[in-house]
C-alpha cells in the first residue's frame, strides 16, 4: 500500500479551495472576465476603506470590491493576489464574503518580517465586499489586494 504524505500546508489549500468553491458554486456557473491588473486595496497607504490601517490581530477588516478596479455590481467571485507586508508576527489571513460565517481555513500564512503572497479566488458577500480576518495572536501586519479579474 502506497502511503500519500500531506503538508498542513496542502491540506489548508484544498480546503479553502473547497470552501470557495462550495460558496461560490450556489449560484453558478459563472463566466471569468478579466481586468488589468489593479490594486483593490493597500493598508499601508492613509487610513480609508481601501487603505490603512495595517490589520490588528484578531480582528475582521472589511474591503469593498464591487465598483473598484473595474469590478462591476454583478460580480460574485474574484481572481486575487493577497500580499502580506510588515508583518510584525507570524499568523495567518483568512479573506472571505462578507455577511458569512468566518471559515476554518486561511488564505495565508505568514511569519515575521516576511513578504508573502498567494493567489485566490474570492468568492464576494454583502454589497461584493470581501472581509479578512487576520490570525495572530499579537501585533499587526500590512495587506494589499489586487485584482486581475472576476466572475458573474
Amino acid at each position: 500500500m502506497t502511503r500519500i504524505r500531506f503538508s498542513r500546508f496542502a491540506l489548508l489549500f484544498v480546503a479553502t479551495i473547497l470552501l470557495t468553491v462550495s460558496v461560490a458554486s450556489a449560484a453558478g456557473p459563472y463566466q471569468f472576465y478579466s481586468v488589468t491588473p489593479c490594486r483593490i486595496a493597500d493598508t499601508r497607504n492613509p487610513n480609508g476603506p481601501l487603505g490603512g490601517p495595517a490589520l490588528a490581530a484578531g480582528t475582521v477588516r472589511e474591503f469593498p470590491v464591487a465598483g473598484v478596479c473595474g469590478v462591476p455590481s454583478t460580480a460574485k467571485v474574484i481572481a486575487a493576489n493577497l500580499t502580506i507586508v510588515n508583518p510584525t508576527g507570524e499568523g495567518f489571513l483568512t479573506a472571505f464574503p462578507a455577511g458569512t460565517a468566518l471559515p476554518p481555513a486561511s488564505t495565508i500564512n505568514f511569519r515575521t518580517g516576511i513578504v508573502r503572497a498567494n493567489n485566490a479566488i474570492l468568492a464576494l458577500g454583502t454589497s461584493g465586499r470581501v472581509w479578512v480576518f487576520c490570525g495572530m495572536p499579537s501585533g499587526s501586519t500590512d495587506f494589499v489586494l489586487d485584482v486581475s479579474g472576476y466572475f458573474e
